[in-house]
């Protein structure tokens, strides 16, 4: 890249030529003035104290010795000077071995696999579902009910939940199951996201999906980002001004989140979805809601244009497309034909086993 921005700057400039390949002008630069100006560094003196090349090879053999191929420097020092025979320090046996390349962790250390960040793109509703469980408080300390949240990313319409005395695989299954009957969800139109739960990747959740043709897919391990809009949903359920502290009864738990469901759904005018309601953009409402919104603007802005500095107003649009961690190239708005595109090429990569291992 940066032999690019050297042979196209001299025609273009500097500043274009970065703009248009991606790359920081200071790095340019820089790179400029070490081309003319090298900096030349001095090779180090060897110390006078350090030990010859005979006496090196000397330490080394008296290392590989079949008594001592089992010992690190520390042990083979104090035996040698038990015997009264100093070679040199600890410190330099390590050096020694170290320039053969024989230093290195020798135990079997547990690894951690590397996932790959998933990248799930939805146009429509009833493409993209993100799920998860929250606590709420029972009546005294450690004591919890399990909220279980079901959430259309698109419209951010709650497509189904409930309230258990538990966490449970099967009480999991049983909701996913309802509710993907109650939307009428086809083979193969799903995915489901969640994070790495144990009632998330249970076995019985994956065999569910399995037989009703839904694609699953995990957040990654410790990155709270990668289920952002389930996270979202519990911060403004905990966040509202009647938000309890603690649930009386696991009755009153349910009563609570069946009226801040109902306003969450129908009331509720989201940030994310132009200030529109879940449901009318879940239930394809949102054109007929925006252009009442838009007759109304228009009106007023025929009543008085002068409150209007620079344009007519115009009622927020709803988003073309909601991502899951969004491609690093992906900032700009693209037309419904190439969001189509990524979309199959996404699923293709999750089908693929690319994007979720």
């Amino acid at each position: 890249m940066m032999e690019a921005v050297k042979e196209y700057a001299p025609e273009f400039g500097i500043a274009p030529t970065c703009r248009a390949l991606g790359v920081n002008r200071a790095t340019v630069y820089r790179s400029i003035k070490r081309d003319s100006d090298p900096v030349v560094t001095a090779s180090r003196p060897t110390p006078k104290r350090a030990l010859s090349e005979t006496e090196r090879r000397n330490v080394l053999d008296v290392m590989y010795e079949k008594r001592f191929e089992d010992s690190p420097p520390h042990q083979i020092w104090a035996a040698l000077l038990d015997e009264g025979t100093y070679l040199c320090s600890i410190r330099t046996m390590y050096r020694i071995l170290e320039r053969q390349g024989e230093i290195r962790e020798r135990r079997n250390q547990l690894r951690h696999p590397s996932y790959q960040k998933p990248e799930l793109l939805a146009v429509r509703p009833n493409e993209i579902w993100s799920w998860d469980i929250t606590k709420l408080k029972g009546p005294v300390k450690w004591t919890y009910f399990y909220l279980y949240v079901i959430l259309d990313i698109f419209s951010r319409y709650v497509v189904g939940w409930m309230v258990a005395e538990r966490e449970s695989s099967k009480l999991a299954e049983r909701l996913i199951k309802e509710t993907c009957l109650k939307q009428g969800i086809a083979r193969d139109q799903l995915v489901l996201h969640a994070d790495r739960g144990s009632s998330m990747k249970s076995k019985c959740v994956a065999m569910l999906l399995s037989d009703l043709g839904v694609t699953k897919t995990h957040s990654r391990p410790h990155v709270s980002n990668d289920n952002p809009f389930s996270e979202s949903q519990f911060k403004t359920l905990k966040y509202r001004p009647e938000f309890p502290d603690r649930f009386g009864s696991i009755q009153d738990a349910r009563a609570f989140c069946s009226t801040f469901f109902n306003w969450y759904n129908f009331y509720h005018h989201h940030s994310g979805i132009a200030l529109l309601t879940p449901y009318a953009v879940h239930y394809g409402l949102a054109a007929e809601v925006t252009e009442v919104r838009q007759a109304a603007l228009d009106l007023a802005y025929a009543n008085h244009p002068e409150r209007f500095v620079k344009k007519a107003p115009t009622a927020p649009a709803l988003p073309e497309a909601v991502w899951i961690n969004p491609p690093v190239n992906q900032n700009q708005p693209v037309g419904i034909d190439n969001l189509k595109a990524m979309q199959s090429d996404c699923k293709s990569r999750i089908l693929e086993g690319v994007i979720v291992p």
